[in-house]
């Protein structure tokens, strides 16, 4: 029997960048699509309040709740034996001090399975990633474009202040973050970044030299309408469930399905 793999810790993270390895990271939202990620060997699963967009049918992230998070992050959790997970504190959580912070990110860790947190902002947050950090509690940091800021940043745009990026870049790391997400901004901008930080960093939107990249999963696999521009899909499983299900109905309403195989 081949050997179980080690459960990845976020100093395992840190070593991949020293190593020069290319970190993998996806979304999942269930216990199902979790387990095919560790077993296909994805070093990350990040349980993203992206879910509300894309398993609530919201269009923001904004009114994703705590318990929300918590109830997908616990079913993510169980099916995970491999892969670091990191969990989205959703807004405003991490926004109403630093003992609220704590609190959110505590309930994360004690009800589920998961290892870490992420939360959005730069130098605004640095402080409260510091406290989070403090009290035990390892934190992925998240600048540039930040989904939950959409409504002050006027939409879903590239981000190009480089001395601002650059600013938030550095605040994370200096508050202990083991890892950093950069958002949708021009690939020159996070080479710097990348160049610059000894954590590793994780990029959505934000070119190839990255240290490694995260998509949302129903992206990756073709289940979404338009995707932006930075998504490859790898698979089309949009049409490949449409036909799938067109099949069954013609089946059932013909009495094809069940025949005698599919009985007992």
């Amino acid at each position: 029997m081949a050997a179980a793999k080690k459960q990845i810790t976020v100093n395992d993270f840190i070593d991949l960048k020293r190593q020069g390895q290319r970190i993998t990271m996806l979304t999942a939202y269930d216990f199902t699509t979790a387990k095919i990620l560790d077993q296909a060997g994805i070093d990350g699963i990040l349980v993203g309040d992206s879910l509300g967009m894309v398993v609530q049918g919201r269009e923001t992230t904004l009114k994703v709740s705590l318990d929300e998070i918590i109830y997908h992050a616990e079913m993510v959790g169980r099916a995970v034996e491999h892969s670091l997970i990191v969990v989205d504190l959703p807004f405003p959580t991490h926004l109403v001090g630093d003992h609220e912070a704590i609190a959110a990110a505590a309930r994360v860790l004690k009800e589920t399975e998961c290892q870490t947190v992420k939360l959005e902002g730069g130098v605004r947050q640095a402080g409260t990633i510091a406290a989070l950090v403090s009290a035990g509690i390892p934190v992925m940091g998240h600048i540039g474009l930040q989904p939950q800021s959409v409504l002050t940043m006027g939409g879903y745009k590239v981000q190009r202040d480089e001395e601002q990026l650059l600013a938030d870049a550095k605040a994370v790391e200096d508050a202990g973050a083991f890892s950093v997400v950069l958002e949708c901004m021009e690939a020159t901008i996070a080479a710097k970044i990348t160049e610059t930080l000894s954590i590793p960093t994780i990029g959505i939107g934000a070119g190839e030299y990255c240290d490694g990249q995260v998509l949302v999963i129903n992206d990756l696999l073709g289940l979404t309408n338009s995707p932006p521009r930075f998504v490859k899909e790898y698979a089309q499983l949009r049409s490949t469930i449409g036909d799938a299900v067109s099949r069954y109905c013609q089946d059932v309403q013909s009495k094809t399905f069940p025949d005698s195989s599919n009985s007992y």
